[in-house]
């Protein structure tokens, strides 16, 4: 299966979901999550109508950037305070705002360089120790405590479900997630705007989708399809 033809699978697999789902097909965001890939890859997915990548390493999202900086980027892992500096002001959003020195971090260096630092709240629903993200219970508090951070907007809120042989069972926690945004929704924040729901991944993405997310983030089934 050629590069073409994996994305037009995936591009029909969003809109079935989304439609099933009563959400609009353009208002889903698709981001190739492009960390296994070379540039010349990522190159012919942007020729081939892809305009958001994903990156989880700063190195590897910088070397991108600099050959791609018509695209939107997202970076999609842990982010280290050390490496904020070089992510500040170049990316689209960053998924993976998950513990509180690292916001004050993202804020610091946003109001140096005098630009907004777009980001997604991470939770960690399933409560698997190995991922980040914080406690669902702890949403509301920490939206609150991130209205005080001039240079942060919160743009919505992210999650990563289990790795499961079904994307089905993924279910519950894109739910859950689902859940929580609309329950703090109702209450107002300052710089807070939850507009997107980024879950779902190769494995779980139409799923995620009928869940209600709005962005997803899909790697191998465009570079790796079986």
């Amino acid at each position: 299966m050629d590069l073409q033809e994996s994305i037009a699978i995936v591009r029909n697999r969003i809109a079935a979901a989304a439609a099933k789902s009563g959400q609009s097909v353009s208002d889903i965001t698709l981001v190739a999550v492009s960390k296994t890939v070379d540039s010349e890859t990522v190159r012919q997915a942007y020729e081939l109508g892809i305009s958001d990548f994903g990156e989880n390493r700063v190195q590897e999202l910088t070397h991108k950037i600099d050959q791609f900086p018509q695209a939107n980027w997202h970076f999609i892992g842990r982010l280290q305070t050390n490496k904020v500096k070089d992510v500040v002001g170049k990316v689209a959003l960053i998924h993976s705002l998950d513990r509180w020195n690292l916001a004050e971090r993202l804020n610091r260096r946003g109001l140096q360089q005098g630009v907004t630092v777009p980001c997604l709240v991470q939770v960690n629903v399933a409560g698997e120790e190995q991922k980040a993200g914080i406690n669902p219970d702890e949403v509301e508090s920490f939206l609150e405590s991130l209205g005080q951070l001039e240079a942060l907007r919160i743009y919505g809120l992210m999650t990563m479900a289990p790795i499961l042989d079904q994307g089905e069972k993924a279910r519950p926690v894109f739910k859950e997630l689902y859940q929580i945004k609309e329950k703090v929704s109702k209450n107002r924040y300052n710089s807070v705007s939850l507009r997107y729901l980024s879950m779902g991944m190769s494995q779980d993405y139409e799923v995620a989708i009928e869940e209600g997310a709005n962005i997803v983030r899909v790697g191998s089934a465009i570079f790796h399809p079986e």
